[in-house]
C-alpha cells in the first residue's frame, strides 16, 4: 500500500490527498451543475439538463419514499447534492492513480513540511536495510483516490448527518423527540442511545469500507502484472471486471447514504408523531 502525504500543519495532521480529492468532487460537481442549467429550455432541453431533471425527480423519489413530500421538500437541495458528491467521489478513484515515490527523507517534503509517513517509513527501510545490499530504497505517496475511501470524510458526512437529523428532531418535534428514548419503557433509555450511536457509525463506515475495499483490491490486482505475462493478462481482465462492478457499488452506495439520510430524518419527524 501507498503512503498518504500527511503533513502536519498547526498542530493538525492534514492528509494533502483528500484536501486535493475533495476539491476535485466538488470542483466537477460545480461545473456539472453550471453546465446543465446554463441554457435552461423547456421545449429543447440539453443531454445534461435531463439528466439533472432526472436527478431532481429521482432525489424526490427517494424522499417520498421515506416521508410526507411537503415535509421532505426543504430536503431536496441536500438530498440532490449529496448523491452527486457521493457519486463522483465514489468513482474518482477508479481511472487512474497518480503516485509520486520518493527515495530520501531529505527530499520528502511539501510547501516545506515533511511527509510525515514517508519520513517514518524511509527511516524504518533504511534502519532495517542490509549495508552490502545494494538495492534501491523507495516508498510511494498516493496522490489520487476516491475522498469517501477515507474514513475521516465518510464519518465526516455521518456526523453531519447525524447532527442535521437530531437538531431537525429537537427543534420541529420536541416532545416525541425526548419521549422516544424511553419508549417502550423507560429502562430502554441506554437501548435507545445505543442504538442512535449505531447508526451514526454504520450510516459511514458502510461508505468508507466498500469503497477503500474496492480501492485496495484494484491496487492488488495492478501488482499481478509483475508476474509476467500470464499476471499482466489477468492483471488487464481482472481489472476490467472489477472496475465495472466498483462502479456498481460505488452508485449503490451513494444511492444507500442518500436513502438512510432521508430515512434518519424522517423518524425524527414523522414516527415519532405517530406514538
Amino acid at each position: 500500500m501507498h503512503k498518504s502525504p500527511v503533513i502536519m500543519l498547526g498542530g493538525l495532521h492534514i492528509d494533502l490527498s483528500i484536501v486535493l480529492m475533495l476539491l476535485v468532487t466538488c470542483t466537477i460537481c460545480l461545473v456539472l451543475g453550471l453546465l446543465a442549467t446554463r441554457n435552461l429550455s423547456v421545449e429543447n432541453p440539453g443531454k445534461l439538463q435531463n439528466f439533472l431533471e432526472w436527478a431532481v425527480e429521482f432525489v424526490q423519489g427517494l424522499i417520498s419514499s421515506t416521508m410526507d413530500l411537503k415535509k421532505g421538500k426543504p430536503f431536496l437541495s441536500l438530498g440532490l447534492a449529496l448523491i452527486m458528491f457521493l457519486f463522483v467521489g465514489n468513482l474518482l478513484g477508479l481511472p487512474l492513480g497518480v503516485v509520486t515515490d520518493y527515495h530520501d527523507a531529505e527530499h520528502a517534503k511539501i510547501f516545506g513540511k515533511q511527509i510525515e509517513p514517508v519520513v517514518k517509513e524511509l527511516d524504518k527501510l533504511h534502519a532495517a536495510a542490509d549495508p552490502a545490499s545494494h538495492e534501491e530504497i523507495e516508498v510511494g505517496v498516493a496522490w489520487w483516490k476516491s475522498p469517501t475511501a477515507d474514513p475521516a470524510v465518510a464519518m465526516g458526512l455521518a456526523v453531519m448527518i447525524f447532527l442535521l437529523s437530531h437538531i431537525l428532531g429537537i427543534t420541529r418535534n420536541t416532545k416525541n423527540y425526548f419521549k422516544h428514548y424511553f419508549e417502550p419503557y423507560p429502562f430502554f433509555f441506554p437501548i435507545n442511545l445505543i442504538e442512535q450511536v449505531s447508526k451514526l457509525l454504520t450510516h459511514g463506515m458502510r461508505l468508507f469500507g466498500n469503497i477503500f475495499a474496492g480501492e485496495v483490491l484494484i491496487s492488488v490486482i495492478l501488482k499481478l502484472a509483475a508476474l509476467g505475462v500470464g499476471g499482466w493478462i489477468a492483471s488487464v481482465l481482472g481489472l476490467i471486471v472489477w472496475q465495472g462492478f466498483s462502479l456498481f457499488i460505488g452508485t449503490i452506495q451513494a444511492f444507500i447514504f442518500v436513502m438512510l439520510t432521508m430515512v434518519y430524518f424522517s423518524q425524527m419527524l414523522e414516527t415519532h408523531d405517530e406514538h
